[in-house]
């Protein structure tokens, strides 16, 4: 099943990626089920990132154009060896969402209990928000 994802950062008026597509099994009851699903596809996706190469690296007008609306600019390489590690990046992701650092929209409902039932059916858009805090000093 296909499902759109949709990231901000708090502060941002621009989504950080703009409806991603996904495949989801129909098993994914929970949302849970579904944050693992999600994490498990970019830890596939990174792993694998790092080990394309380019014979002559180059960004078209278009791409440094895309990335620094993003903010960043970079030719997406990973230089180091080490490979994420799916089982801590999966409780890391349910950390934060309980910790109250992302929340989770199932098009304009949120999500708020991580074994509550989510319907999933077919085009659905998720938002993730990533709330941040502001750090300093007061003097």
């Amino acid at each position: 099943m296909k499902i759109y994802i949709q990231m901000k950062a708090v502060g941002r008026r621009k989504p950080v990626l703009a409806d991603l597509p996904y495949e989801i099994s129909e098993q994914a009851a929970t949302l849970r089920d579904v944050l693992t699903e999600l994490v498990h596809a970019e830890v596939e996706r990174y792993n694998q990132k790092g080990t394309e190469v380019q014979v002559i690296p180059w960004l078209t007008k278009e791409e440094v154009e895309d990335q620094a609306a993003a903010g960043k600019v970079g030719f997406g390489r990973i230089y180091s060896d080490k490979k994420a590690d799916e089982a801590k990046a999966v409780e890391n992701a349910l950390q934060c969402f309980e910790d109250g650092l992302v929340r989770v929209f199932q098009g304009d409902q949120e999500l708020t209990e991580l074994d509550g039932p989510v319907r999933l059916k077919e085009g659905d858009r998720f938002t993730l928000i990533r709330l941040t805090f502001l750090a300093g000093r007061l003097w």
